[in-house]
């Protein structure tokens, strides 16, 4: 079973990181054919289908495998009702979108067609709920593939798009497009896997609610850390400074994926030590702290350096604003991985009752902050919003919170570099074992 997992977790992380080298190729060659203004307009929207999303899914997301474990033999009902669920709440959701851009970008017809076509995305996405059905069944393989396919075709299309000198509102449309052949091909997949027939039910509509609920705030305050920047750089400056913004963050969290898969590895590892030994427990916290911190703040130097290089390289001359931007918004990822890592503590410690509380004040902080610094520094400001809004929120509020503060010495034990030398000790050695393993085999 535990090389079953592990194969699942592999596909699901090749999966992911196909889907955004892909991505960010083909983002990158939008936003320089789209140029600063509707590049921004397109973020703009997108930000805001993102703040709606954990309404749209209820929460659901979030219990659906248990209850496919939990409940084994009414996958169809549970399945077939959470899509119901989630299509009813797609419906009222893009008209929740259509109806606030109409109000405060009234007289601005662009940008309320593009962010209604963008939020039909919803629509499909909501049925893709089905992808959790493969992940309790350890079957991510056919998932990260059909993604990996509908991305590729998304792709395509937005070429075709690109070649053909395509409107703003073709590229709002196209997003859907990767949900629709997603969807598709995993309800087809299903099928084919003898999956059961799905229905509705209403006992199982009210379970799955009252199950879900309460994740939908903490969903929407962690959206407010990533998207309130660029809905208010849009209604405070113009799409075009949205443009320059999401060219310096996408730059900046490039690399998120690589702090993912160190964060995922180590979180098994960590866990196990707390059923075992306080001590271990400890350490290989402070071990994943100083991972994080110095090679996050290495990655932060050199982008700092080489930001107007890097954002000529990627989006061309056209975007050169974004450079100083990216110089002070980078620094913020240490933070925010240093809060993913932060929440392992958390759970192992059982304490998932103050996660409510960090989010709540950080979103709080950082809409008071964009408030403040934006129509001063502009960009700039919304910048140095995140990186305050990230420090408090993942290391200051772990000295407001009491029940959190066990866990500050582990994190100043990571930022004294104390466990770099036996980190560095540790990757040498299965590095070793690894070329002393090749060897045996030849």
């Amino acid at each position: 079973m535990n090389n079953k997992v592990a194969k699942n977790a592999i596909w699901i992380i090749a999966g992911h990181v196909a889907q955004m080298l892909i991505g960010f190729a083909i983002s990158m060659i939008s936003a320089r054919y789209l140029g600063p203004s509707n590049f921004g307009l397109i973020n703009y929207a997108s930000s805001l289908v993102a703040f709606v999303v954990p309404i749209m899914y209820l929460g659901i997301n979030n219990i659906l495998v248990r209850e496919f474990v939990v409940n084994p033999d009414e996958e169809g009902k549970i399945l077939g009702t959470s899509m119901v669920l989630n299509f009813l709440s797609a419906i009222l959701c893009i008209v929740g979108i259509t109806s606030f851009t109409s109000i405060v970008n009234r007289g601005e017809q662009e940008a309320i067609l593009v962010c209604f076509l963008y939020s039909l995305l919803l629509i499909f996405q909501s049925i893709s709920i089905i992808n959790y059905w493969f992940q309790a069944k350890l079957l991510s393989k056919y998932t990260s593939l059909i993604t990996l396919i509908a991305y590729l075709a998304m792709s395509g299309y937005k070429i075709y798009l690109l070649a053909t000198g395509k409107s703003v509102f073709w590229f709002a449309v196209s997003q859907s497009f990767d949900y629709v052949v997603a969807t598709v091909g995993s309800l087809l997949v299903y099928k084919k896997l003898g999956g059961q027939k799905l229905c509705f039910s209403f006992e199982t509509a009210k379970r799955l609610f009252n199950g879900g609920r309460y994740y939908i705030i903490s969903g929407m305050m962690i959206t407010v850390f990533a998207q309130t920047d660029k809905i208010m750089i849009k209604l405070m400056i113009d799409e075009a400074h949205v443009g320059y913004y999401a060219a310096a963050v996408t730059c900046a969290t490039l690399t998120s994926f690589f702090f993912s898969a160190i964060i995922d590895s180590m979180r098994p590892v960590i866990l196990e030590a707390k059923s075992k030994s306080q001590a271990d427990f400890g350490r290989h916290m402070s071990q994943l702290y100083t991972i994080i911190i110095y090679i996050s703040l290495l990655q932060s130097a050199f982008m700092t350096l080489f930001a107007p290089y890097i954002i000529n390289i990627i989006y061309g001359a056209a975007y050169a604003p974004a450079a100083q931007a990216l110089r002070i918004v980078v620094w913020y990822t240490t933070f925010s991985y240093l809060g993913c890592a932060r929440d392992i503590w958390i759970l192992a410690e059982q304490r998932q009752e103050e996660l409510w509380k960090i989010y709540m004040s950080g979103a709080l902080a950082n809409v008071f902050l964009n408030f403040l610094l934006i129509p001063k520094m502009g960009i700039n400001g919304a910048a140095l919003a995140s990186l305050i809004t990230q420090f408090f929120t993942n290391v200051g509020m772990g000295y407001i919170i009491p029940t959190l503060r066990p866990n500050n010495p582990l994190l100043m034990k990571g930022f004294s570099g104390k466990e770099l030398v036996p980190v560095i000790q540790f990757f040498r050695k299965k590095v070793q074992l690894k070329i002393n393993s090749t060897k045996k085999g030849e």
